[in-house]
């Protein structure tokens, strides 16, 4: 199998508040390549659960590695292999154009200023902004922003990354966009992903595994599909099951027996597959 390069388990956290947040339970681990999920319904800590696997968070209680690392500890060498995409991506761009954004980190790594140049542009055009370079990020549209932040936390090719709530607020165009993206670079430089969403519709198109959080417990942990299959653990934790499995549950309760699909074309095929059936018999 390949290597687990996040493990979290039994994770404790006290915010000055006194407002605690439990991890106990199924452990969260991450693989290579691996795209994983987190879902969960308001304040179950999924962000809190991010923060610690970038280390700015010290854990009351448990373990966080992080590519063997404790991430609080050994910060500065383990954000060397990590890219972060935040909620609000307009609070991470720090640059006076979406180029020089997209350049500071590397010009923080001491990149050589032909490389720059060079990594710029080629993520630039892979994320389909390159026309944007000069232009300054404030005055970007929220997908067009959520790109340039991408593409800055990409650009030194990490070996994980990050994302909260990446696909909140876009448009059905600029999800499908990021998604397609996320998909890339997972494929293209085996980049790991975790990233927390509350549309459990996209699950199929950017997970492998899913995790599912609920008051203080890792409740269940595994594929989509065995998700799908298991409502009573989505309304148990506040979430609305995806509506093609809300679909097989409504034709199962009639008697058609089919899978449950992951897409609109699975389901129209399960679908003319049990109306084939009935025709021929």
């Amino acid at each position: 199998m390949a290597e687990k390069i996040v493990e979290v388990n039994c994770l404790k956290h006290i915010y000055p508040d006194k407002t605690t947040v439990h991890f106990c339970g199924l452990e969260f681990c991450v693989r290579e390549r691996e795209r994983v999920a987190v879902i969960g319904g308001n304040g179950c800590g999924k962000t809190t659960l991010l923060l610690h696997i970038m280390g700015l968070l010290t854990p009351t209680e448990g373990k966080v590695k992080v590519f063997g690392m404790s991430p609080h500890k050994k910060f500065q060498e383990v954000r060397k292999h990590i890219g972060v995409v935040f909620q609000n991506a307009e609070e991470q761009i720090l640059g006076p154009t979406v180029e020089e954004d997209v350049a500071f980190g590397l010009k923080n790594d001491g990149y050589p200023r032909e490389e720059i140049q060079h990594v710029v542009k080629d993520i630039l055009e892979k994320c389909s902004i390159l026309p944007l370079s000069k232009k300054i990020p404030h005055y970007l549209s929220g997908g067009e922003k959520r790109k340039v932040a991408l593409a800055g936390s990409v650009a030194s090719r990490p070996r994980l990354l990050l994302l909260d709530e990446p696909f909140s607020g876009l448009d059905p165009k600029n999800r499908s966009e990021l998604i397609d993206l996320l998909n890339f670079f997972n494929k293209k430089f085996g980049t790991s992903l975790v990233l927390t969403t509350h549309d459990l519709n996209i699950l199929p198109a950017i997970a492998d595994t899913v995790y599912l959080l609920n008051r203080g417990k890792i409740i269940f942990r595994g594929t989509v599909p065995e998700l799908f299959e298991q409502e009573h653990l989505l309304h148990s934790a506040n979430l609305e099951p995806p509506t093609l499995a809300c679909l097989c549950r409504h034709l199962k309760e009639r008697g058609i027996q089919i899978k449950t699909p992951l897409s609109t074309h699975q389901a129209a095929e399960e679908i003319h597959r049990h109306c084939s059936r009935l025709a021929r018999g």
